[in-house]
């Protein structure tokens, strides 16, 4: 299967944060393509760190983004 080149309106269909949220065993990696936690409170709380993507990160897969930016120290309740 042939790759097609990437154009600029299909950048703007690629996430454009990496988000860590609070998940059942610990934090959690995401991509969001908007910053969702401002919707509603319950989101909020989930949200443990984020970060805007740059243009040549968006493409970047999930799991090398989570090593390249680390997860947040947080307390297990």
């Amino acid at each position: 299967m042939a790759r097609r080149a990437t154009t600029e309106t299909d950048t703007d269909d690629l996430p454009r944060y990496f988000v860590w949220v609070r998940g059942l065993e610990g934090p959690e990696p995401q991509k969001w393509e908007a910053m969702e936690f401002g919707v509603g409170d319950w989101k909020r709380p989930l949200v443990l760190a984020w970060r805007e993507l740059s243009a040549d990160e968006r493409r970047l897969p999930l799991s090398m983004l989570a090593r390249r930016y680390p997860p947040p120290r947080v307390e297990m309740l």
